[in-house]
């Protein structure tokens, strides 16, 4: 048996005092869960170095450039995409504006609104940043599985997401 963790004492916890319960389900989000967050710190240190960027303000710049030229979306499709409050699009947005790093102008078909556009600087620096968060990623993936495995490990997730959404 591979080694216990954290997520395993609070499966035996549960079981040592409930022990009608099937924990599986907790057994597997919680390390979901745990995995997420790990990551999430490790991807943040990685981005650290491009302009002190942090995940969200990447994904804001990942957003506008995996849409293409030019680089160009409305604020509500960015808080479409990364399902974040308007609000705190805004705070993103104006830190990146003050970076360099996009640009907000009016939108040509609805006087009311605003399109988000990518600069130069911002498409460099996201080019950059998404290989070093990307080497992260690889190397916790390398360090435990197969790419076989990781593979299947994708599969999995993909289904178990499109059930759970």
């Amino acid at each position: 048996m591979e080694n216990h963790d954290a997520v395993d004492a609070i499966t035996d916890q549960w079981a040592r005092v409930r022990p009608d319960l099937d924990t599986l389900p907790m057994a597997v989000f919680g390390r979901i869960y745990r995995l997420a967050n790990a990551m999430r710190a490790k991807v943040d240190k990685a981005y650290a170095p491009y302009g002190g960027m942090s995940l969200g303000e990447f994904d804001v710049l990942a957003t506008l450039r995996r849409s293409g030229e030019p680089y160009t979306l409305s604020p509500r499709e960015l808080t479409a995409t990364l399902m974040i409050t308007t609000g705190g699009m805004t705070g993103r947005l104006d830190k990146l504006e003050r970076a360099g790093l996009i640009t907000r102008s009016p939108d040509p078909n609805d006087r009311r609104g605003l399109r988000v556009t990518l600069t130069e600087e911002g498409r460099e620096l996201v080019d950059q940043a998404v290989g070093a968060g990307l080497g992260q990623q690889r190397a916790a993936l390398e360090a435990a599985l197969t790419p076989e495995e990781a593979e299947q490990l994708a599969g999995l997730l993909r289904r178990l997401l499109a059930t759970s959404a």
